[in-house]
């Protein structure tokens, strides 16, 4: 949220810098260069007048906006007489453009530096990750103020250099609320949001007041810590302020009370204030979701329909991933429809939710034909598809898959290989399905985890081979977990039946969890299966002294609203 509120100042800032003048003439000007009439501009002021440096600085202003560098720089020349303003503009101009070296020769050309000219390079410099060079030119200012210590800091959390951000910060001279809101915002970005909140309330401590900006990182911080009792004494101040009606701040906490379980709370936040904004309602319907309220959060997707509020593409992805908990299918579909009137379905994370939608949903095809229409797949993207072709049985489909993910050059990761042992096991590829374990084991940078185990286990015991999975289970790396032990014991099943294998699993499984009932399901059906009624009636007298009952199957019915 803190980002979403800096690029919203930010427009708004060079939107009324823009065309908030007092020169018609520079307002005309300007307009012309932005409507694309440039060709007109440069017939009526191929010279600026040397006298009119405010006009001149107006066009570079608009040159520089719609990245016309080379435009901009003329004009710059053939300007005699330029302010310091005009230096600095064309100064970032030329970095905004991507041209630092032209940035830095400026620069150096520049007759008379002031404060501004100085941070605009660093920033140049910190922007592009040449740390060390805005570091010398840091000790190189022959002035320093509050905002040139406040770009270094926050460069430093844009590199990744926190601990070098926290002493400059200790080191300056004077702080302003910009500067506490950095080290606030910058630290939680960075997983450390239990510093951030220790900042914050050294901050009001020390009697800076935060700005609405401030309380937005702060009540994210405590999100992400989930301290309830502090971010509540923040909501208090933001009520006693009077900043309810920021949208930022109304969407920081909704999002703070949901990862905090108060799901009220989250219609509370919403509700002090009415917002007509697209953020605020998408963290509601997050919110709803996270907490597994997927009938509500699918009823707010409907109502800020209703209201007039166009879906972004978090909004979409939250409907989808709702659909997809509870298989409201035909929901899930409408969506899809409303995304593709949007535009939206190449978007990576609208297609990943729509691939992992249909494949839950019984619809490999469709599952393919969204991932297909993703334009930028990421790692995401490949193993939503890999995992939704193995549960339908198509392990072959998820190797063609995988062959084509290796083909781009992106590394596969321990989900990857878990879909594609999972594909091999349900379709029968067995001895496909060896050769990847072996990979993985000894060729890949992928660290072998349990689930992959369990897979290899499900595979050998799919195979005929129980012993063999049973020296597996013993020879792990690492303690057999109930996955791995069910999946043997699963395996004992039909005609490769092994009923010492089965009891030595089941032993071990009720070591783990004496009321698993999917164990005692099993031996059950295996005692069953050899006719030893006996075992059999031992195994439910057992389940009902432990008071384990076998779990119902169920079908659900989904009512849509509006």
């Amino acid at each position: 949220m803190p980002m979403f509120r800096a690029l919203f100042k930010s427009f708004y800032s060079l939107h009324r810098k823009t065309f908030t003048s007092t020169s018609t003439q520079a307002s005309i000007t300007a307009a012309h260069v932005k409507n694309q009439g440039v060709g007109r501009d440069r017939r009526h002021f191929k010279e600026p007048p040397s006298h009119d440096v405010y006009l001149s600085t107006k066009m570079i202003s608009s040159h520089v906006e719609n990245y016309r560098l080379a435009d901009a720089l003329h004009v710059f020349d053939e300007t005699p007489l330029k302010d310091t303003v005009m230096w600095n503009l064309m100064i970032k101009g030329c970095v905004t453009c991507g041209n630092l070296d032209m940035g830095l020769r400026l620069f150096n050309e520049m007759p008379e530096k002031n404060v501004i000219s100085w941070t605009t390079v660093i920033n140049a410099f910190l922007n592009y990750g040449m740390i060390e060079e805005a570091k010398g030119l840091f000790r190189k200012m022959p002035v320093r103020d509050t905002a040139s210590w406040n770009a270094m800091v926050h460069g430093f959390f844009v590199n990744r250099r926190v601990e070098e951000a926290i002493k400059l910060f200790e080191e300056m001279p004077h702080r302003n609320v910009i500067s506490w809101t950095t080290m606030i915002s910058g630290l939680d970005q960075h997983g450390r949001s239990d510093e951030a909140l220790s900042y914050f309330v050294k901050m009001v401590t020390v009697g800076v007041k935060p700005t609405s900006n401030t309380f937005s990182c702060a009540i994210t911080s405590c999100a992400n810590v989930q301290d309830l009792c502090l971010g509540r004494q923040v909501h208090g101040h933001v009520l006693k302020l009077g900043y309810v009606s920021d949208m930022f701040i109304t969407a920081s906490l909704i999002t703070f009370y949901a990862n905090c379980k108060q799901i009220d709370d989250c219609a509370k936040a919403f509700n002090e204030e009415f917002h007509l904004n697209v953020v605020v309602w998408t963290s509601l319907l997050t919110g709803y979701g996270a907490n597994g309220e997927h009938e509500n959060a699918l009823r707010v997707f409907s109502n800020m329909i209703r209201v007039g509020i166009i879906p972004n593409q978090s909004s979409f992805t939250s409907a989808l991933n709702s659909s997809r908990e509870i298989e409201a299918f035909d929901w899930g579909k409408r969506i899809h429809c409303g995304a593709l009137k949007m535009g939206l379905e190449s978007d990576v994370f609208v297609g990943n939710s729509l691939v992992v939608l249909y494949t839950k949903c019984g619809n490999i095809l469709e599952g393919v034909a969204a991932f297909k229409e993703i334009s930028d797949k990421n790692i995401v993207s490949w193993n939503s598809i890999i995992v939704g072709c193995g549960q339908h049985g198509q392990g072959e489909w998820a190797l063609q898959i995988f062959t084509q993910m290796a083909k781009t050059g992106l590394n596969p990761d321990e989900i990857t290989f878990t879909g594609l042992l999972n594909s091999c096991s349900h379709s029968g590829k067995f001895r496909k399905g060896r050769h990847l374990f072996e990979c993985l084991t000894r060729y890949s940078k992928v660290e072998v985890k349990i689930e992959h185990y369990a897979c290899m286990v499900d595979i050998l015991c799919r195979s005929g081979e129980l012993d063999e999975a049973e020296l597996l289970v013993k020879e792990m790396p690492m303690e057999a977990n109930l996955s791995v032990w069910l999946a043997l014991l699963s395996g004992c099943r039909g005609p490769q039946a092994d009923m010492e294998i089965a009891e030595r699993a089941a032993k071990r499984i009720f070591c783990i969890d004496p009321n698993c009932g999917a164990a005692y399901v099993l031996m059950s059906n295996i005692y069953a299966s050899a006719g030893k009624w006996n075992e059999v009636e031992r195994i439910r007298r057992k389940m009902k002294e432990a008071g384990t009952v076998k779990q119902p199957g169920y079908s659900e019915a989904f009512v849509c609203f509006g």
